[in-house]
């Protein structure tokens, strides 16, 4: 339980990490491979680790980049496992991407690079081809036309303004916006009641969110009927969003115009009217590394200081150091649980000089600033009260 500021961090990488997010672990306090026993801290990206056998001394998993689908969340909150992710860091990357979807299916794009692609360029009528053959792969433009997003997020926002710019009309619908996201959403959002409403009245239809239990299967056998014909369906957040049977269900009575992902799928691949990317959303040098070096500074400070920020099953909870001893305690979201830990300390002589307590649903998290050491039986005794689930001593010496 107990670590000093001097000691040496254990990380273990699961998949290859952007060498500039890695040089931010100083290599005399931490030790950073790929067959690490005994890890104090997992950094991931999209390996899964729901077979993994998660060591008992890992303290944080840390994700480079925003979906955590791939990590045992809940597991990791009965262990007092905080799990860090890099929330809008390859945002511009998936924006980027649904840009390009849009305009492969507007152009057809698809269709035309295999047409030129077939053609012989050995055949001395090869240009009379390519302009009589080009007739079937007219296309129409960006602007006048309505792009709906559903998840107004960073991603959302960030393909909402470009959409804008390219001067296209954009319906949004997201009833859980954050107020930054709403500080950033462009003016010229028209706001949608609905996804069903969304689906109705837009041509092209953007997808930017997470895969819960209440977005699973988001479009469907019922609602896919209500788009426009022709309209173009972009997923980009998470497969199980989108039921694929009812889109090729669809795509074959010629109602969808495309669908456009970043999911290779057995049962959609190799429709002509499908348009499927492997996994590129975060494939970007630069998304890369601003994910490495968000997951990294969080992964930092929460070992060496007890921070917490980005976590997607802790409270974010940071407390500027005014001691050199601090006690850092995660427990079960119950009643009088800072009663008893600050009862522990109290009969064990120790004052403390600055403490903060917040909880995200059933997890709650502690930073104690105390003005003397805390010796180990105080230390096991705030890890036998009833509801804690891990202790770390994090002296600044």
């Amino acid at each position: 339980m107990g670590e000093s500021r001097g000691a040496l961090f254990r990380v273990l990488v699961l998949n290859q990490i952007s060498a500039s997010g890695l040089k931010r672990l100083p290599a005399e306090r931490y030790q950073v491979g790929k067959d690490l026993a005994q890890p104090d801290a997992i950094l991931v990206r999209s390996a899964d680790m729901h077979a993994l056998a998660v060591p008992q001394s890992v303290k944080a998993v840390a994700r480079a980049g925003a979906g955590t689908n791939n990590i045992p969340v809940k597991a990791m909150s009965t262990r007092g496992v905080p799990v860090f992710n890099a929330p809008g860091a390859n945002a511009n990357a998936v924006k980027e991407l649904v840009l390009a979807g849009m305009l492969m299916a507007a152009r057809n794009l698809p269709g035309a690079l295999r047409f030129v692609a077939a053609l012989d360029p050995r055949a001395s009528d090869m240009e009379a081809r390519v302009e009589d053959g080009k007739k079937a792969y007219a296309g129409f433009e960006l602007a006048g036309h309505t792009l709906g997003i559903v998840g107004l997020g960073k991603i959302g926002c960030l393909v909402a303004d470009a959409a804008i710019k390219l001067g296209m009309q954009v319906l949004g619908y997201d009833p859980d916006i954050t107020v930054d996201a709403a500080w950033s959403l462009p003016s010229q959002v028209r706001r949608a009641g609905s996804v069903a409403e969304v689906l109705k009245n837009s041509h092209f239809v953007t997808l930017h969110v997470p895969l819960v239990d209440a977005t699973r299967g988001l479009v469907n056998a019922e609602n896919i009927g209500s788009m426009r014909n022709g309209a173009v369906l972009l997923n980009f957040s998470r497969e199980g969003v989108v039921d694929n049977a009812a889109v090729l269900a669809a795509l074959s009575s010629k109602h969808l115009g495309w669908y456009v992902c970043d999911f290779p799928q057995a049962s959609i691949n190799g429709h002509e009217r499908v348009l499927a990317l492997p996994h590129l959303g975060a494939s970007t040098r630069e998304a890369e590394e601003n994910c490495a070096l968000m997951v990294v500074d969080q992964l930092r400070d929460f070992l060496e200081h007890g921070n917490v920020a980005r976590s997607v099953n802790f409270p974010d909870v940071a407390m500027p150091r005014e001691s050199a001893w601090r006690v850092a305690i995660a427990n079960a979201n119950v009643p009088n649980m800072l009663g008893q830990i600050s009862t522990a300390m109290a009969q064990a002589g120790l004052n403390i000089h600055n403490m903060v307590n917040k909880s995200r649903g059933e997890v709650a998290y502690t930073l104690v600033d105390v003005d003397s050491a805390v010796g180990a039986p105080v230390l096991a005794q705030l890890q036998a009260i009833n509801g804690v689930l891990s202790v770390r001593y994090l002296p600044s010496a």
